[in-house]
C-alpha cells in the first residue's frame, strides 16, 4: 500500500511533533508560543524543540527566547529542524544565532502491517546469530559496545536514558540486540509512545564487519510486528544515508529531511 505522503505528515506533526504525551523517556513537554519545547524533569537527558510556528517576522525573536530558556537552565539542546518548516531560512537563522548543524537526516515512514508482513523484512538472522531482548545491565552493555563500534562513537547519555526507561517505563521502550556467540553484532530499539499511530525506530547499528548479511533487516522487521501487535499503524525512523537505502527497499517512503541543530552554553 503507497502512502499518501501530506495525510501522512499531517498525522505526524499532530501526534509527534506537536503531542505533549509523556513518551517514557521522563522528560516533560510544553507549549511555550509557537514551539512545542522537551526536557528532562530531572537529572541528565535531552532537551530540544521539536516543532515550531514561525514566520519570517517572528523566527529571529522566538529563537533568542529559546536560547535565553535553556542557557538559564546550563542545558545544551536541539532545535530539530524539517525542511519543510518555515521560514524557508530557518536553517541559516540557527546557525547565525550559535547552532551547530548535525547530519541531515531522512524522515522515513511506512505501513507497520506491511513491513511485518513483508518476505525482506521476514526477520530471518544469518546462521550462528541470535536475537535477545535487553532487560539488565549485561544487555546494556552490549548496546554501548554496538553502538559505538557501530557509529564510531560513544553516546555518553544512551547508556543511563535507556537503563531509567527500561526501568520506569518499560512498556514504551523494546531494546535488541543481535548476537554472534557471546559477541554483540548489531542493536536497535523501538519506542511506543501513548496517544499516537507512529512507532519509533531508533539506534539500529552493525558492526562493519557483520553488515550486508541482513541483520539490520531483520531487527526491522522484528520491531515491525512488536508494533502491529501494539496496534501501531506506523514505522518512523530517522534514517542516515546508510540506512536510507535498505529502508527504501523495504517499502519505506521518505516524507521530509530533518536536521538537528545543537546549541552548547558558552
Amino acid at each position: 500500500m503507497k502512502l499518501d505522503a501530506a495525510t501522512v505528515l499531517s498525522e505526524f506533526d499532530a501526534q509527534v511533533r506537536r503531542s505533549l504525551l509523556p513518551d517514557g523517556s521522563g522528560a516533560v513537554g510544553e507549549r511555550a508560543g509557537p514551539v512545542v519545547r522537551w526536557m528532562p524533569s530531572g537529572g541528565e537527558g535531552w532537551s530540544g524543540v521539536v516543532w515550531s510556528d514561525l514566520d519570517s517576522g517572528t523566527a529571529d525573536a522566538v529563537i533568542a527566547d529559546q536560547v535565553r530558556f535553556f542557557a538559564g537552565r546550563g542545558e545544551e539542546f536541539e532545535w530539530k529542524l524539517y525542511s519543510y518548516d518555515q521560514p524557508p531560512d530557518l536553517g541559516e537563522r540557527l546557525l547565525a544565532a550559535g547552532f551547530v548543524a548535525d547530519d541531515t537526516e531522512a524522515l522515513m515512514v511506512a505501513d507497520a502491517g506491511q513491513i511485518a508482513g513483508s518476505a525482506g523484512a521476514d526477520g530471518a538472522l544469518p546462521d550462528g546469530v541470535r536475537r535477545v531482548r535487553v532487560t539488565d545491565e549485561a544487555g546494556l552493555d552490549a548496546v554501548t559496545e554496538v553502538h559505538e563500534g557501530a557509529f564510531g562513537a560513544a553516546d555518553p547519555k544512551l547508556r543511563s536514558e535507556l537503563s531509567r526507561q527500561l526501568r520506569d517505563s518499560p512498556d514504551t521502550l523494546a531494546v535488541v540486540v543481535a548476537m554472534a556467540g557471546d559477541e554483540p553484532v548489531s542493536t536497535a530499539r523501538v519506542s511506543f509512545g501513548a496517544g499516537t499511530d507512529f512507532a519509533g525506530l531508533w539506534g539500529g547499528g552493525t558492526l562493519p564487519q557483520w553488515r550486508g548479511r541482513g541483520i539490520y533487516r531483520a531487527l526491522v522487521g522484528y520491531r515491525a510486528r512488536l508494533a502491529v501487535a501494539r496496534g501501531y499503524r506506523y514505522l518512523q525512523v530517522d534514517a542516515l544515508p546508510e540506512s536510507r537505502s535498505i529502508l527504501e527497499r523495504l517499502g519505506f517512503a521518505c516524507l521530509a529531511e530533518t536536521t538537528p541543530y545543537l546549541w552548547s552554553p558558552g
